[in-house]
This record gives structure tokens, sequence and C-alpha cells, in this order.
């Protein structure tokens, strides 16, 4: 992507202490890193909570992807709520909410289906408190400062997953599956009071959409749908969104092929952990670099080739390589999710002025719910094509999306094109 000339203080890349130092993206930084924490550690609990109930390892796996799917529907169904009502209650009541659900899972012996139910009816409230904290990120933080907030962002829930996941098994192993959902809601809870006593309350023209806005206008559903069709209809959204969407959720494909690949070619026992971790890894040190070292235009002209560089590494898994290559290769994979820095400045810039949380929250659902779609489209594949042949085919997949993206703009373009 080839940017024009911008004014100097838009081209001076911002560093993480100057994004740390804005107080209101700290507090949000901080607990949403904790959030993370706790929903990976509520998730993997919750899991294992059913299938020791059951023995049923479907049940376990829909225990496991009931709180992304109805993200979706919660984003298209009450989105509009992220621009209508004060960010402090959203984020605050969206804390409390997660605290309230896992203590109910704790403390209540519910039947299967019913916790089921609780946990997607949670997770439709999701994209609007989400959705608000977002927007809030791009009203105190401007120009570059912004994009290394997101770099921030996604740095820390790497983290803060792998963390959480760890803390499940350990929490699981000691105290037991109920008390360990426990921890989850003191953690939650933690968040809420934080977001509530100290994210001051915004007056509303700080906080976003107005009541005399298009938007305020009709009921909740209504005008989450009608804001979810304007932002879709737009092409520079649309396009912009889909190229945050497409890429992971063909990795995503890829990855939850990684523990059959080690089965299948006999890795030693552990290896497949190992493979795993390699992914956020690379993103990791991609986010720090490409975040910390370039400037701005830089990153904007780097989308491509880091998107491309998500794809063609898994293309070598048609070779079926051992153990120490696999995991280069997914290390480099992981580096090029830092496609992702290059596109935050356009895709804020495309946003309605009064619609930025509802695309926010529809944004992260719309990727969680392809990150859910992906594992089964090519796990399905990878009976006829073997894993190798699928993660190579995800691979590829990926590599097309940067190839559509390079379609944007020919060299030479204008930057207004995108």
């Amino acid at each position: 992507m080839t940017p024009t000339a911008e004014p100097a203080q838009d081209s001076r890349p911002a560093t993480y202490r100057e994004v740390l130092s804005e107080p209101r993206f700290r507090l949000l930084f901080t607990t949403r890193t904790v959030a993370i924490t706790a929903g990976a550690l509520r998730i993997t609990t919750f899991s294992v909570l059913v299938f020791s109930a059951t023995g049923s390892a479907l049940l376990s796996a829909l225990a496991f992807g009931s709180g992304f799917l109805p993200q979706l529907f919660g984003s298209l169904l009450l989105g509009s709520l992220a621009d209508r009502l004060p960010p402090r209650a959203l984020i605050s009541g969206g804390y409390a909410l997660e605290c309230a659900a896992a203590l109910l899972l704790a403390l209540v012996r519910m039947p299967v289906a019913a916790s089921l139910g609780l946990v997607a009816l949670v997770a439709l409230a999701t994209p609007v408190f989400s959705g608000a904290s977002s927007r809030l990120v791009a009203q105190c933080l401007e120009g570059d400062a912004y994009v290394l907030g997101r770099s921030l962002n996604n740095i820390a829930a790497s983290g803060a997953q792998l963390s959480g996941l760890a803390l499940g098994g350990a929490a699981v192993a000691v105290l037991g599956p109920h008390r360990a959902l426990a921890v989850s809601a003191a953690l939650y809870s933690g968040c809420a009071l934080a977001v509530r006593i100290r994210l001051p309350r915004l007056r509303p023209e700080e906080s976003g959409g107005t009541p005399g806005s298009p938007r305020g206008d009709g009921g909740t559903v209504r005008a989450s749908l009608r804001g979810a069709g304007l932002l879709l209809r737009g092409h520079a959204v649309r396009r912009l969104m889909l190229a945050q969407w497409l890429p992971p959720a063909f990795v995503a494909g890829a990855e939850g092929l990684i523990v059959a690949y080690a089965g299948e070619h006999h890795f030693a026992p552990g290896w497949y952990a190992v493979l795993m971790g390699c992914l956020p890894v690379g993103m990791l040190v991609g986010d720090l670099l490409v975040g910390r070292l370039l400037r701005p235009p830089t990153r904007e002209r780097l989308v491509v080739p880091l998107a491309a560089l998500m794809g063609l590494p898994l293309v070598g898994f048609a070779a079926g390589p051992g153990v120490g290559l696999s995991s280069c290769l997914l290390l480099l994979c992981g580096f090029g999710f830092a496609y992702g820095l290059g596109l935050q400045r356009p895709f804020l810039n495309a946003l309605p002025p009064d619609g930025q949380g509802q695309a926010f929250g529809l944004l992260g659902s719309g990727s969680m719910t392809l990150q859910g779609v992906g594992p089964a489209c090519f796990g399905a594949m990878a009976a006829d094509l073997g894993t190798g042949g699928a993660i190579a085919l995800a691979g590829g997949a990926t590599a097309l999306a940067a190839c559509w993206i390079l379609t944007w703009q020919p060299p030479g373009s204008a930057r207004r094109a995108i």
C-alpha cells in the first residue's frame, strides 16, 4: 500500500511510553489484559467441567466455543448501544456481567444445556462493551499513538491468553473447576470496580453518539441492524474489515490442525504445545518490532508483504517438515500478523464519527466468528488432503487474501483510494 506524503507529525512514530502515559488508555489496557486472562481461565475451566460431567468431547468443544459464535449476533442486534450509552457504565457493566456468569457457573449446579446457554447469552453482550472500550481508546489516542495502542493490546492479548490457559490448568489441578471459576469471577469483579471508580463519567458530546444523532432514533435492534448495514455497505469500511478478518481466519484454520499434524508425523509427546506456542511468540515479536521501529507510512506500505508472510510459510507444510522447521515456519507466520498495524489508521479514518463503537464491536465479533469457522472448514479438508496439505491450503488462501489487498492500490495510487 503506497501512501502519499503526510504531515511530519503524522509520520513520526510514537513510543509505547507515550501511549501508556495516557491515564484512560492505561486503565483500559490494564483491565482488558486482566479480563482476557480471566476469560481464558473461565473458558478452559468450563470446558473441563463439562467434559468431567458428560464425558463428551463434542460438548466440551461446544463449551470452549460457546462464548465466541454468539458475538456476531450480538454485534448485529445490540451493537448500536456501544455508541448510544455512556462508556463507563457499559464497560464496567460488561465486566460485572462476566463476573456474574462465572459465579453462577461456580456456585450453581446447572444442566449442561443451561450453562452453555448462559455463556452464549453473555457473549451476545460482549461486542457492546468491547466496542465502547475500543471507541474510547480511539478518542484518547491520536495519530500513531492509536496504532501503538492497538499494538500493545495485541501483545497483551497474546500474553494474557497464554497465561490464562496456564493459570486455568494450574487452578483446576489445585482448586478444582468450581473454585477456579470463582477465581475468574474475582478477576472480572476487580476489572469492573477499577473501571467504575477510576474512569471519569464523560459528557454526552465526549462519549460518542448524541441524543439528536440519526443513530439515536428507533429501537436498539433496529438501530443496530441499520448501523451494521451502513457500515458493511460502505466500500472502504467493508474491505478494511475483510482484510482484518480473512487472513487470521485462514491461519486459525491451519492452527486448528497443529495437534493432528504432530500426531500424524509422530512427534514426541508435548511437542504440539511447542508448535502451538510459536504463533503467539511470532505475533508478539512482530508487533514489537513493526510497531516500535517502523514509521507509520512504512507500516502501511508493508501491509501486503506482511500479510503474505502469514501465509507463505504455511505452504511449506505440504512437504511434511519436522519439528525444527515447522517451528520456524510458524514463527514466521506469527510475525506476519503485524500486517494489521498498517490497517489501523485507514480503518479509523474510514469510520463515521457516530458509529465507531459499533464498528469496533463488529470488527471483533466478525473476526472471532470466522476464526471459529476456519478450523472446521480446513479440518474437513484434512480428511482428503492430509493435515500437511490442509495447512498448506490455508497458507495459500492467506497469500491470495494478501494479493486481493494489493489490488486496492496499484503502485503510485493516492492514499485516499484506501
